[in-house]
């Protein structure tokens, strides 16, 4: 009982004010079969000095990162992080500031948020961001919160071509939020073509996709401003150096995974949820927006402006029930982003194609291997298609590479960042053809 707060005497006077003798008495209501018979089978405490070793152990049971050469896609990337992005970012005043509240204390981080937001304004074409959501598929729930709120409608049609777990996001949210989600057909590796009814609230496309195909936003955000519906498009950051921004491409709302702006892999997180809008929906974005002001004295500051979270205004009335962000991504994001530059995202992403294509040539001349779409163009990454993919997933695996995840019953997906060098694509071509062999 060392960590119990109560004592013996503290636990008899509560059970008296509930008119109860014992602590069996105060669950006796709960079913014998769901009760334990005994103590918990916890084995005795270790000192420190056997604990680590315990942990060491543990953690060399693990592969890591470096001692492979990824491939994997899907949402995850293997970019490069710049020392100077953790060097900045995780400085004292930055890696320890939470919710900046006093902005008379918070000057460095509000300014460090205002350029985040305004540099994804520029990336995307739109014309307000917030200070940062969750991750990717939280920020598509938001979207889609704004385009309901904003129509009035419940009916969100997504493109099959989405990543299943925005997509498996969006359902759950929808079942207590009472909007409907329902899927629009893949045709030739992109989104095809779908009536739009007027009771759509929002529609969502994934450009490039989650095959790692262009898809066609242009023309479906065409149709759904036609019928009156938000166009939401989900996006990759770094792709913006060679491709159109959603703005342009009529996107009213832009949202994105900002993992690879800076940010490690982590196994799985913390990661960034980025979301733009145009100014149409400025009252209905998510979460807080940090604005631009002077003091008394006519000094440039920055402050926490709209907060439309329902730790802020009443429950009923708020945009959105996230009550925290990602701010140490953010600046993290910041810092990458003011590193690369606008000619540094530009020639990455001549990188991340002219590899991946010359891999997708490569892999496809393989005599038990195919490009899933071979008329498809793609950024980063493109769906090989393969008997067993899993087979093939686990043997080049132990060959050294990870590739991956699998897309249906005989596809493979590979991605390929600025990172991988020739010499490693040949050698993954090699291991390719051993494992399909």
């Amino acid at each position: 009982m060392r960590f119990a707060p109560h004592t013996d005497e503290d636990v008899q006077a509560m059970l008296a004010a509930c008119g109860l003798s014992s602590l069996d008495d105060l669950f006796a209501h709960i079913p014998s079969n769901l009760t334990l018979d005994g103590e918990l089978a916890i084995p005795e405490g270790l000192s420190e000095m056997e604990l680590v070793a315990d942990l060491r152990r543990l953690a060399g049971r693990n592969r890591h990162l470096d001692d492979l050469v990824s491939f994997a896609g899907g949402g995850a990337y293997d970019h490069y992080v710049p020392a100077v992005v953790w060097a900045l970012a995780g400085r004292s005043e930055l890696y320890t500031s939470y919710t900046p509240y006093q902005p008379e204390l918070s000057q460095g981080v509000l300014q460090a948020l205002f350029e985040y937001q305004s540099m994804i304004c520029e990336l995307t074409g739109l014309e307000v961001s917030n200070a940062s959501l969750y991750d990717g598929p939280t920020a598509l729930v938001e979207a889609v919160h704004m385009a309901t709120g904003a129509t009035g409608r419940s009916r969100v049609l997504v493109s099959e071509t989405l990543d299943h777990r925005y997509l498996e996001t969006l359902a759950t949210y929808g079942a207590g939020e009472h909007f409907s989600v329902e899927t629009i057909p893949v045709k030739s590796g992109v989104t095809g073509m779908t009536a739009i009814g007027e009771d759509v609230a929002a529609v969502v496309v994934q450009h490039p996709n989650f095959f790692g195909n262009l898809d066609r936003p242009r023309e479906v955000f065409e149709a759904a401003r036609a019928a009156g519906a938000r166009a939401i498009q989900v996006f990759d950051p770094l792709s913006l150096g060679i491709l159109a921004p959603p703005g342009e491409l009529g996107a009213d709302i832009a949202v994105a995974e900002g993992q690879m702006l800076g940010n490690h892999l982590s196994y799985g997180g913390p990661y960034l949820g980025i979301i733009a809008a145009r100014g149409q929906d400025l009252r209905r974005m998510p979460g807080r927006i940090v604005g631009e002001t002077t003091d008394v004295d006519g000094t440039r500051g920055f402050v926490l402006t709209l907060q439309a979270r329902e730790q802020h205004i009443r429950r009923e009335k708020a945009t959105s029930n996230i009550c925290t962000n990602q701010t140490l991504m953010a600046v993290a994001a910041t810092v990458y982003l003011g590193w690369l530059g606008p000619h540094g995202l530009e020639e990455l992403g001549r990188q991340c194609m002219a590899k991946a294509r010359y891999a997708a040539e490569r892999i496809s001349d393989l005599t038990a291997a195919e490009l899933m779409w071979p008329r498809a163009e793609f950024f980063k990454e493109f769906t090989v298609r393969v008997d067993r993919p899993g087979v093939v997933q686990a043997s080049l695996l132990d060959a050294g590479f990870l590739v991956g995840p699998m897309v249906g019953e005989d596809g493979l997906l590979v991605s390929v960042t600025e990172r991988r060098t020739r010499e490693e694509i040949d050698r993954l071509v090699k291991a390719f053809g051993e494992a399909l062999s």
